[in-house]
């Protein structure tokens, strides 16, 4: 999809009028839990197809006025990242946003929306992170970042919309896990499915996460912390958690993880596999089935299994039940692996670990 005008708007800023003290701001990061508690201010920047994207403004957060026939109201066409700004002992830094903005252009392009410019974007959450620094926490803690776009136009056609609002949030989070990492507990799904070939399931739309929480309930019912998803067409292959992707660690160095295609082309999942591949391992995207899951944990073959993403980052699997049983996964904790990558992943997004690859973007 394209507009007539593709020149690069200038991000304006307008300061909250009344932003909150430092005081309040103390007491709400205190206990942020995720995605509850957020900053003061929000980017926002419009596309219309006569214009291109034009009316770029960091301003006070505050709720959108659309119209009841908004189209992303009515056919869903809305699309997000999430992401993460750290405070280092270098200043503030993001994770790989080049990444972030060229997989919210593949989704734009699979759900027929606009792209935004890369540098755009990038500048779009580096411009809210420096208005809103006092928010990004000390610690363990983290800013969530949350860039999304919809389809604003006002019609009841079905066809795509011909206006856009991209906007960038931003949320304090604390620790993913109280009091230190825990092993999780998954649910493997077999009356619902994600994705299937040809569909949505690689693009971050909200529609696929819609989906999920039904099944995700079904987890939850059953004592569990996730869902898993087999695939579509034979309910037999390792898909991917209900919001994470997910890796399997052999007794023999190998470490094996669905392929892409159908699931999210995670960039916490591909910076692991990078990460794994120079510690040693063998990384193995191939199909990887739930009767092969049940038979290699019971040999002692599977010594780990983790899942990954932007909010655990790297979360040991302990136990897996389905409706016919359950079974653990070695000790049923944290992995050696498991552990040794996330300590590397993690010290390098807080600096505390060199980063060799160039993946913190300094702010």
């Amino acid at each position: 999809m394209t507009a007539q005008t593709t020149a690069k708007p200038r991000i304006e800023l307008i300061p909250h009028a009344s932003p909150t003290s430092p005081e309040a701001r103390a007491a709400l990061m205190a206990n942020p839990g995720f995605g509850k508690v957020f900053s003061d201010h929000m980017v926002t920047i419009t596309w219309s197809v006569d214009r291109g994207w034009h009316d770029a403004q960091v301003r006070a957060r505050a709720p959108f006025a659309i119209d009841p026939a908004a189209a992303v109201l009515h056919y869903a066409q809305e699309i997000f990242e999430g992401m993460k700004a750290y405070r280092t002992p270098d200043g503030l830094a993001l994770f790989r946003p080049e990444e972030n903005a060229r997989r919210l252009n593949l989704s734009a392009e699979r759900m027929a929306m606009p792209s935004i410019p890369e540098d755009l974007f990038i500048e779009a959450v580096e411009t809210l992170v420096r208005t809103d620094a006092a928010w990004v926490p000390e610690g363990d803690g983290s800013l969530y970042l949350r860039p999304f776009m919809f389809a604003s136009e006002a019609f009841l056609g079905v066809r795509p919309a011909t206006e856009y609002i991209f906007c960038v949030i931003a949320s304090p989070v604390g620790a993913y896990f109280k009091g230190g990492y825990k092993a999780v507990s998954v649910w493997v799904s077999d009356d619902y499915t994600r994705a299937a070939p040809g569909g949505t399931g690689a693009a971050k739309c909200g529609g696929n996460y819609a989906g999920s929480l039904i099944a995700q309930a079904e987890a939850t019912r059953n004592g569990c912390d996730q869902v898993v998803f087999l695939d579509a067409a034979e309910r037999r292959w390792i898909e991917e958690l209900g919001g994470m992707n997910v890796f399997f660690v052999m007794d023999d160095k190998r470490i094996v993880t669905p392929p892409l295609g159908t699931i999210l082309p995670g960039i916490t999942r591909a910076s692991i596999m990078k990460l794994a591949a120079e510690a040693g391992y063998t990384v193995e995207e191939r199909l990887y089935g739930f009767d092969e899951w049940q038979a290699d944990a019971k040999s002692g073959k599977l010594r780990e299994a983790f899942a990954c993403g932007t909010a655990a980052v790297i979360a040991g699997i302990g136990t897996v039940k389905f409706r016919e049983g359950s079974f653990s996964i070695g000790n049923s904790g944290d992995g050696e692996v498991t552990s040794q990558l996330r300590a590397k992943l993690v010290g390098v997004q807080r600096g505390t670990v060199k980063d060799d690859h160039g993946w913190m973007r300094s702010i």
